[in-house]
């Protein structure tokens, strides 16, 4: 019952944030056809506006797109002539997914690890030298190690593919560059999960049993340890997704990172709210998805 009510809660928190992003996106400087190549005359301007009834009150033309919206329909796009919104996002969703699953993998390969063992070896230079390594990682961005591995892997020793997507290699400088800042956090997560339960009562426990060390870390301390990262697991791919703007522009990806800037920038109003909508979805479904998974790891959770 409680992910049923957590289902149906997600209707008017939707209905408010389509709203927000419709009249906040308007209510902007500058219109979706000021930046034309040939700038239209009045009459022109004022049938385009009319075309996609921009002419009609706000509130008017709010219930207009909440009508398509109830049928599935994100609008068309006000730059990209005649192409939906709904055909753009399919266009460019596996792209984005591809980077963001791949960059999420990664995070994951790195971080967990990397936390594990320095929690494992407090005190020592690895618990140092990895501490500082996950530091490091969290607090360069992306738009800094994007072209500075394009610069010296790619362009220096021409190992890798300078952009694009289309091959496994392109694949591999951008998941490093979306990914990386995340590994630095899931790290520390990792580690600071891994000293609570290692202090816990029920690890003296099963030392005292006379389990190996091994056992206790892999079989008791980590699945508790883990629930950190777990419960960032669903920011965490929502931040990749909306993170992986900077990365497709940097590498020229062709995702929807690209149009939601480009569509930011030209005052594309559908095109920004329908992704708008679409990443508030995916993040909320995602925050349920990581509850679901929170009560399996951790049996003392029970939603009622």
């Amino acid at each position: 019952m409680y992910f049923v009510r957590r289902l149906i809660s997600l209707v008017p928190l939707l209905l408010i944030i389509s709203f927000l992003a419709f009249v906040l996106v308007r209510i902007a400087p500058g219109g979706p056809f000021d930046k034309e190549r040939a700038a239209p005359s009045p009459e022109t301007k004022k049938a385009l506006e009319a075309k996609y009834r921009l002419n009609e009150p706000l509130l008017v033309q709010y219930w207009i797109y909440l009508k398509g919206l109830l049928r599935g329909d994100l609008g068309p796009s006000l730059k990209y002539r005649n192409h939906t919104v709904n055909d753009i996002i399919v266009q460019g969703l596996p792209v984005s997914l591809a980077l963001g699953a791949t960059a999420f993998l990664f995070a994951l390969g790195v971080g967990i690890p990397l936390g594990f063992f320095t929690a494992v070896c407090k005190g020592t230079w690895a618990d140092y030298a990895g501490s500082f390594l996950a530091l490091l990682f969290f607090c360069i961005p992306a738009f800094v190690v994007g072209p500075v591995l394009i610069m010296i892997v790619a362009i220096k020793l021409e190992w890798l593919p300078v952009a694009l997507w289309g091959s496994p290699l392109h694949v591999i400088l951008p998941t490093i560059t979306l990914g990386i800042y995340f590994a630095g956090r899931i790290a520390r997560l990792m580690r600071e999960g891994m000293m609570t339960t290692l202090h816990a009562e029920f690890i003296t426990t099963a030392r005292a049993k006379g389990l190996s060390e091994t056992g206790v870390l892999l079989k008791h301390a980590f699945r508790l340890g883990v629930l950190p990262v777990v419960s960032y697991s669903g920011p965490l791919l929502a931040d990749l997704l909306t993170g992986s703007f900077v990365v497709e522009s940097v590498f020229q990806i062709p995702g929807i990172g690209v149009f939601m800037v480009n569509s930011s920038l030209s005052r594309d109003h559908t095109m920004v709210v329908g992704l708008v909508l679409f990443y508030a979805v995916l993040l909320l479904f995602l925050n349920l998805a990581v509850d679901l998974a929170y009560s399996v790891l951790d049996r003392r959770v029970r939603y009622e």
